[in-house]
């Protein structure tokens, strides 16, 4: 009785270890270094490598195929093998990662060095951001990291790279051995006409987001010779443009609230005299398109 509820407790706990093992997101790949113990049989217990086709030579019953599966998706594997094979009836296996090989993890758009960069541990989003060197100019805080294994298989998680240090680094989440992290291009939006640098801007502070009075001011403020009251908003709309009037005197006297912008918006702020010679949405979105400085 005592040795029926030993066993009993023992499968339990192999049991309770399979299924956390089995919520790992993490997957056995070639190199990664395993432990098998197999229930009641100690002579099988092993500590072996996945070899590049990732398969494990097994002591009896040759190679299972591992690769690609969770511990606990090994383990079954295993216990298929052994049980084919005749050489256990009812094998319990246990399949831990000792350690995990050297993997690679792709940062792909706005950072400064773009590549596959190689990881053996899951490591923050700041540290594989990092090794990229960081972010450039044109990045869009928004960043996107993509699964490459496990329950979160091909899941995006986003993550917000905030200027504020205790932030970024209080909301960092994990990056794992072959994951993906996509770094977008922030937005551009466009102030032309009589302010004293007109061109593109990114939208890359730290709300990822930017509203008139802040363009206008990164632009250097309009001229003297500006008439800011007959401003004019131009907006993409269903494959064209949408121009509208927006009273930016009326803004910056703060008689007005400020109108936050959207990717690709164009201000225009027209001149006092003759060199305003009414330009229509589609000009002006010529204009915005050609503007060949960003500015930021």
């Amino acid at each position: 009785m005592r040795m029926h509820k030993w066993l009993a407790v023992v499968s339990v706990l192999v049991a309770s270890l399979a299924a956390a093992q089995s919520h790992e997101s993490l997957l056995i790949g070639p190199g990664d270094l395993l432990h098998v113990q197999v229930f009641d049989t100690p002579e099988l217990d092993q500590h072996s490598r996945v070899n590049d086709a990732g398969e494990l030579s097994l002591v009896l019953g040759g190679n299972a195929k591992v690769g690609s599966l969770t511990p606990a998706g090994a383990a079954r594997v295993i216990e298929e093998v052994l049980q084919k094979g005749h050489f256990l009836l009812q094998p319990r296996v246990l399949v831990t990662v000792e350690e995990y090989a050297t993997q690679k993890v792709s940062v792909l758009g706005e950072v400064k060095i773009p590549g596959a960069y190689a990881i053996s541990t899951p490591r923050s989003v700041l540290d594989v951001l990092t090794l990229a060197g960081g972010l450039t100019d044109l990045a869009d805080r928004k960043v996107l990291i993509e699964r490459s294994g496990g329950l979160e298989k091909g899941e995006k998680v986003p993550y917000f790279v905030s200027n504020k240090p205790g932030v970024a680094m209080d909301t960092s989440v994990k990056v794992n051995p072959g994951d993906t992290i996509l770094v977008p291009r922030a937005g551009i939006v466009y102030v032309l006409g009589d302010v004293a640098r007109p061109g593109g801007y990114t939208m890359n502070n730290n709300e990822a987001q930017i509203s008139v009075l802040e363009l206008v001011a990164r632009a250097g403020g309009t001229n003297h010779s500006a008439v800011p009251s007959h401003a004019k908003l131009i907006r993409k709309s269903n494959g064209g443009y949408v121009e509208m009037p927006m009273p930016l005197s009326a803004m910056q006297k703060g008689n007005q609230a400020d109108l936050p912008l959207q990717a690709d918006d164009i201000i225009y702020v027209p001149f006092s005299y003759m060199r305003n010679f009414g330009m229509q949405a589609s000009g002006l979105a010529a204009s915005a398109a050609s503007a060949a400085i960003y500015r930021f």
